[in-house]
C-alpha cells in the first residue's frame, strides 16, 4: 500500500503535458495544449491537455482526467499501477507499508520467477539470432512463414537449442536456481533426477501479461519433426505467476489497438496473431488453442465490449468457434462472425493477400452470429422438422443467455422473421429457458449453501439459511408504517433493488417510499443529487455559516457538514450509494490539514469516484443540462450559503413531491379501496406528506396553494 504523503509527491510531480506528450503529440493552443485523442479514432484534434488544471479531455469522446486517469487508461493498469508508472518516470522512491514474512517470501518468489522468465526470453532470442542452429532452423522456419524481422522481434520470438539441457545449463551458470527453473515450468526432472529443457528444439512464443511481464512460453516442434507428433504445441504449465484461463496472447501488444478501434478480433493461435500484426490489424488476442474462459471474456470487455471471432472456414473451425459464443453472450459482449475461405486459417489468408485486401476482408466479411447460426442451422435441417425443432432450440439458448433484455427482443424478432415463425412462440420459449437457467442457478446457489453449512458444522440447513433475509424481510415490512410515526414521515426512495409488495410499496426499515424504481422521477432525484455532489466535491471543506455551542463560542460549519446535518434532520440519506459514500469520507476527512475535497477525489483510488470528481470538477461540464435553472451554481463560491439550502430545498421538494403522485396512484388501485386497513395506512401516509411539503415550501417562500 502507497502511503499518502508518497502519493502526493507523485501527483505534485507529474506535469500532466509532460505526461501526455510521451503518447499523443501536442501543440500549444493559446494557455492550452491540443492533440488528437488517443482513445478513439481521432481525425481533427478534440484532446485538450490544461497545464493549468493539470487536466486532460477529449471533447469527442469524453476520456480523460489528470494525469493518473491518463495513464490508468492509456496503459489499462490500476490505479496504484499507475502511481508505480509515474514515480518511475520521476524518479520517485515508492514507500509502501511493511509486509510480513509470508508476503515478502511469495512476493520474492514470484519476482524471481518473472525475472528468470525475463532472463530466459532473452536466451532464445539469442539462440535464434546469433547461433548457426538458431538461424538455420528456427530463422528458416519463421521466414516460411512469412514473418518479417520487426515482427519477429516484436513478439520477442525465439528458439531453443537441440541439446535437451542447453537453457537448463546456462541458466544455472548464470546464478539462478534449481527450484525456479522448475516452477516456472522451464524445465522439469527425468527420472534419474537430471534437469531437462521442457522447449528444446522448438521455436518459442513468450507469453506476456497485461502489463508486458513474461509470465509463459508457448514452444512449437519445428515442421520437420511433426510427423506423427498429435501435440505441436508445448505451454507452459500453471504456476504461481501463470494461470492459462486469465491470459491471452496478444493482449498487452493490442489493447491499444483495441481501445482506439472499439473491437477485438479472437483467433486460435499465435501464429495467427503475429500473422494479422503483419497485415495492420493490431486489435487481436488468442485464446492460445485452449477453450475460451470466462476471465478471458471479462478481461477483453475491459477494453471493449465488440468481439469478432475470427476462426478457419472449415467445420471444425465452426464448431470451434459455436463453443465460446454463449459464453461471449453472455457476458454482454456485441458478437460477429468472420469465416475465412475453406481450408485457410488467418495466418495462411495473410499469406495470400497484401495488407490492404486482407483488411478489406476483415472488414465486408463479418456477420451477426445470431444471423450466421439461423443460416447455418435452416441449411443443415434441411427440411426434416425434428432436426429443425433442435436446431431453433439451439438457437433459443443462446439469444437467452444475452442479459441485455432490449438486445435480447431485437435478436428475438430478426430470427422470428427469418425462420417465418411467430415472435410470440419464440419469446415464450426464451423465457422458458431464462426461468430454467435462473432456477439451475439456485439450487446451485442451494447446494453450494449446504456444502458450507456442512463444512462449518453449525447444524443449521442451507433452506433455513436461506430462508432468514426473507423472514426477516416481511418482518420488516410489517413494522415500516408504525417506524414512520416515530420521525417526521420523510424518506427517501431506497436504493434500486430494493423488494416490492403488491402495493408498489418499499420499505427499508426506516424507510416507506411508494415511488416505482428506475423511473423519470428516479432521474430527477438523481440529477439533483448531482448537483449537491458538485457542491460538495468543488467547495465541501468551506465553511457555509456559524453556529453557538453552549458555551457561547461560534463554531464554522463548513459545506459538508450543512448538507449531512440537513439530510439527518429529515432521516434522509442519498439514494445513490456513491454519492452517500463520498458525503461520509468527505466528513471523515474534512478536520485534516490543508484538506481539500476537490484534490482528494481527483486523485481517489476508486476510479468511478475520480472520474465523477473529473466531470463534475471541468469547467466544461455544463450543469445546465441537469438543473437550467442553476446552470453556473459552482462557479460562484460567494452564494454558497444561499445556494446550498436551496439545492437541498429543491431535492426535499422533489422526493415529496414524487411520493405524494405514487401514494395518489395506489390509492387508484381497487384492491387497496377495498381493504379498510390498507387505505387508512396510506391515507395517513399522505396526509404526513402533504405536512411534509407545506413546510418546505414555507420555509422557501413558496406560494403553499391547499
Amino acid at each position: 500500500m502507497i502511503d499518502r504523503a508518497t502519493v502526493d509527491r507523485i501527483l505534485d510531480a507529474a506535469q500532466i503535458v509532460d505526461v501526455v506528450s510521451d503518447f499523443v503529440t501536442l501543440r500549444k493552443s493559446g494557455a492550452n495544449y491540443k492533440g488528437l485523442c488517443p482513445f478513439h479514432d481521432d481525425r481533427t484534434p478534440s484532446f485538450v491537455v490544461s497545464p493549468a488544471k493539470g487536466l486532460c479531455k477529449c471533447f469527442a469522446c469524453g476520456k480523460g482526467g489528470n494525469a493518473v486517469h491518463f495513464i490508468m487508461e492509456h496503459e489499462q493498469l490500476s490505479f496504484p499501477d499507475a502511481l508505480r508508472y509515474l514515480a518511475k518516470k520521476y524518479n520517485i522512491e515508492i514507500k509502501e507499508r511493511e509486509m510480513s514474512d509470508e508476503e515478502k517470501h511469495a512476493q520474492s518468489e514470484r519476482e524471481s520467477m518473472f525475472v528468470l522468465n525475463e532472463w530466459a526470453c532473452g536466451f532464445f532470442q539469442d539462440q535464434l539470432h546469433n547461433t548457426v542452429d538458431g538461424r538455420a532452423i528456427g530463422m528458416a522456419y519463421f521466414r516460411s512463414r512469412g514473418f518479417r524481422d520487426d515482427i519477429i522481434k516484436k513478439f520477442q520470438l525465439g528458439y531453443s537449442p537441440t541439446q535437451r539441457d542447453a537453457c537448463a545449463r546456462e541458466a544455472k551458470a548464470k546464478g539462478y536456481k534449481e527450484e525456479y527453473l522448475l516452477s516456472t515450468g522451464l524445465c522439469y526432472k527425468r527420472d534419474n533426477g537430471q534437469l531437462q529443457d521442457r522447449f528444446y528444439g522448438r521455436v518459442i512464443f513468450p507469453v506476456h501479461t497485461l502489463s508486458g511481464k513474461i509470465v509463459a512460453f508457448g514452444g512449437r516442434v519445428l515442421d520437420a519433426a511433426t510427423k506423427g507428433v498429435n501435440v505441436k504445441y508445448q505451454n507452459s504449465p500453471e504456476s504461481a505467476i501463470y494461470s492459462k484461463k486469465k491470459e491471452l496472447y496478444g493482449l498487452f501488444l493490442g489493447k491499444q489497438a483495441i481501445v482506439k478501434q472499439d473491437l477485438c478480433f479472437l483467433v486460435e493461435g499465435y501464429t495467427d496473431v503475429i500473422s494479422m500484426h503483419q497485415m495492420g490489424v493490431e486489435n487481436v488476442v488468442s485464446s492460445s488453442g485452449t477453450a475460451l474462459t470466462t476471465e478471458q471474456i471479462r478481461m477483453i470487455h475491459r477494453f471493449t465490449e465488440n468481439i469478432t471471432v475470427l476462426y478457419d472456414g472449415d467445420a471444425a473451425g465452426i464448431k470451434a468457434s459455436e463453443r465460446g459464443i454463449d459464453m461471449l453472450l453472455a457476458e454482454g459482449m456485441n458478437v460477429k462472425l468472420l469465416l475465412l475461405p475453406d481450408g485457410d486459417d488467418p495466418d495462411s489468408f495473410a499469406r495470400k493477400h497484401n495488407a490492404s485486401e486482407y483488411q478489406t476482408y476483415l472488414n465486408e466479411h463479418q456477420v451477426d452470429f445470431i444471423t450466421y447460426k439461423t443460416d447455418l442451422l435452416l441449411h443443415e435441417a434441411q427440411g426434416d422438422p425434428i432436426r429443425l425443432s433442435r436446431l431453433i432450440n439451439s438457437i433459443v439458448r443462446s439469444i437467452s443467455v444475452i442479459p441485455d433484455e432490449i438486445t435480447r427482443s431485437v435478436y428475438t424478432k430478426e430470427t422470428a422473421n427469418m425462420l417465418g415463425m411467430e415472435e410470440r412462440t419464440l419469446v415464450a420459449a426464451i423465457s422458458q429457458e431464462i426461468a430454467q437457467a435462473k432456477e439451475n442457478r439456485l439450487k446451485q446457489q442451494e447446494n453450494e449453501q449446504k456444502r458450507l453449512a456442512l463444512q462449518t458444522g453449525n447444524g443449521l440447513s442451507a433452506p433455513a439459511q436461506q430462508a432468514q433475509p426473507e423472514e426477516a424481510l416481511t418482518a420488516t415490512s410489517q413494522t415500516g408504517i408504525q417506524s414512520d410515526q416515530t420521525d417526521n414521515g420523510l424518506q427517501s426512495p431506497p436504493p434500486p433493488g430494493a423488494p416490492d409488495d403488491a402495493t408498489g410499496k418499499t420499505d427499508t426499515g426506516m424507510q416507506m417510499t411508494y415511488v416505482p424504481r428506475q423511473t423519470a422521477e428516479e432521474q430527477s432525484l438523481y440529477n439533483k443529487e448531482l448537483l449537491l455532489m458538485q457542491m460538495l466535491i468543488r467547495h465541501g471543506e468551506k465553511i457555509i455559516c456559524y453556529t453557538e455551542n453552549e458555551q457561547g463560542e461560534e463554531l464554522p460549519i463548513t459545506v459538508a457538514e450543512y448538507i449531512h446535518y440537513a439530510l439527518e434532520e429529515d432521516n434522509l440519506r442519498f439514494r445513490t450509494p456513491l454519492h452517500q459514500r463520498i458525503l461520509q469520507e468527505t466528513l471523515d476527512h474534512l478536520h485534516e490539514e490543508a484538506f481539500s475535497a476537490e484534490r482528494y477525489f481527483l486523485n481517489h483510488p476508486d476510479n468511478a469516484i475520480s472520474m465523477l470528481a473529473f466531470e463534475l470538477c471541468d469547467d466544461k461540464y455544463q450543469l445546465s443540462k441537469y438543473h437550467s435553472k442553476h446552470q453556473k451554481i459552482a462557479r460562484d463560491e460567494e452564494r454558497l450559503a444561499e445556494l446550498i439550502p436551496h439545492l437541498i430545498s429543491d431535492l426535499k421538494l422533489a422526493i415529496v413531491d414524487n411520493e405524494l403522485k405514487q401514494i395518489l396512484a395506489q390509492l387508484r388501485n381497487p384492491d387497496i379501496l377495498t381493504d379498510k386497513d390498507r387505505y387508512m395506512d396510506i391515507m395517513k401516509h399522505y396526509k404526513e406528506m402533504k405536512e411534509i411539503e407545506r413546510t418546505l415550501a414555507q420555509a422557501r417562500g413558496d406560494r403553499v396553494i391547499t
